[in-house]
């Protein structure tokens, strides 16, 4: 697990009459920028940081180049990861203080639901019912939307070596599945944000007028698209 504190403060928000959301989590496909979100968040916010790693799986990069074959160490390690995150959020006793996070539990079901096969998904969720994985419900879901084409582009743009292999194939089948989980969706206060045609990563516009329509969301489903 790594919780990180926040590294700078962004100063062009003032915050001292607003009370954001006290844990807000990030999601969305491969490439669409959740971590560096998250980040830009808990440095305006001054919140820690719950981050996934991937780069700690050994058998992810495996499973770019050979889904089929590395599918279930693939997800299975990242289940014992998330189990190993929630008993660490327990035992720090740091359900309270705020923070940001660049995952939601309930995603791990959803990315073995498009890799395993019947077998391997039922194995699967035999472990998940042994493991204990309450984490905290969210304040605010941030889902953050893009085309494949978009994804793939960026994937290219940050260069990661492993994700290089990813097919056009599998980014369609988890926007697809990303689609179906949230159209259900409704643990928490949820944000879809269309990333198409802002850029909240390099635009300080578009990232501070982002930040600004979190401050009206208190309920409810909200929809994100300016360029519309």
């Amino acid at each position: 697990m790594v919780i990180e504190k926040p590294e700078t403060s962004t100063a062009e928000f003032n915050l001292s009459d607003k009370k954001p959301p006290k844990f807000i989590a990030v999601e969305g496909n491969i490439g669409v920028g959740k971590t560096t979100l998250a980040k830009k968040l808990a440095s305006t916010f001054n919140y820690d940081t719950l981050l996934e790693l991937p780069e700690e799986n050994p058998f992810l990069e495996r499973f770019y180049r050979d889904p089929k074959n590395a599918a279930l160490p693939t997800q299975l390690h990242f289940l014992l990861q998330r189990s190993q995150q929630i008993q660490a959020l327990r035992q720090d006793d740091i359900f309270e203080p705020v923070r940001v996070s660049d995952f939601l539990i309930e995603k791990d079901q959803l990315f073995a639901e498009v890799t395993l096969d019947k077998d391997e998904l039922h194995l699967y969720q035999q472990v998940y019912k042994h493991l204990t994985l309450e984490a905290p419900k969210p304040d605010l879901v941030i889902y953050l939307q893009a085309p494949v084409e978009v994804l793939q582009a960026r994937i290219r743009n940050r260069g990661i070596p492993s994700e290089q292999a990813i097919s056009h194939e599998y980014l369609a089948t988890l926007n697809n599945a990303y689609t179906r989980f949230f159209h259900f969706y409704d643990e928490a206060p949820l944000l879809i944000v269309n990333t198409e045609e802002i850029d909240i990563v390099d635009s300080s516009e578009d990232y501070q007028q982002l930040v600004e329509y979190l401050f009206t969301i208190t309920s409810g489903r909200h929809y994100y698209n300016p360029g519309s």
